[in-house]
């Protein structure tokens, strides 16, 4: 089993314990509340949420994916960083055996934060993920940092 990885970066004004707390440990609540017409529900179906749980996103009618699971590999919400795996679901099967995520929030200096994020992705066989591949994912990925980021701007009581 081969792998192949990328990294990107996203800058937000709102602070990293705000930007974590939405899109991590809340992320159950909130992202189906701001994005019903991807996300249907996020249910923890293993596990108490925390580390070696299993969740499973079920996405709305007009994704092209029914749902996907993730098992949550750590959760240090004191460094800000999540990493779980995708393991089931979505556009895993002959050519993907897992996506593993690596997600950290970093403090600038502006009162804002910076996301790193980092996803592996474990191929069967001979195939290789080619960048403009994966472009769909990681512009939805993004779509949704701006989207929570626009609400806890507009909300700067919430996770404060």
């Amino acid at each position: 089993m081969g792998s192949t990885t990328f990294t990107y970066d996203y800058s937000s004004p709102v602070a990293p314990s705000r930007m974590f707390k939405a899109l991590i440990t809340d992320s159950r609540t909130l992202l189906p509340k701001l994005l019903p017409q991807f996300i249907k529900e996020v249910n923890v179906i293993q596990g108490d949420g925390e580390a070696g749980s299993i969740e499973q996103v079920n996405f709305a009618e007009a994704s092209p994916f029914k749902y996907v699971k993730h098992r949550i590999d750590e959760v240090d919400k004191e460094k800000l960083v999540c990493k779980y795996t995708m393991i089931e679901g979505g556009p895993l099967g002959e050519k993907l055996e897992s996506i593993a995520y690596e997600v950290k929030f970093e403090a600038t200096s502006d009162g804002g934060c910076l996301c790193k994020m980092t996803t592996k992705y474990n191929v069967i066989g001979d195939f290789e993920v080619k960048e403009e591949e994966i472009k769909e994912g990681k512009e939805s990925s993004l779509g949704v940092c701006k989207v929570v980021e626009a609400y806890l701007l507009q909300n700067p009581q919430v996770y404060a």
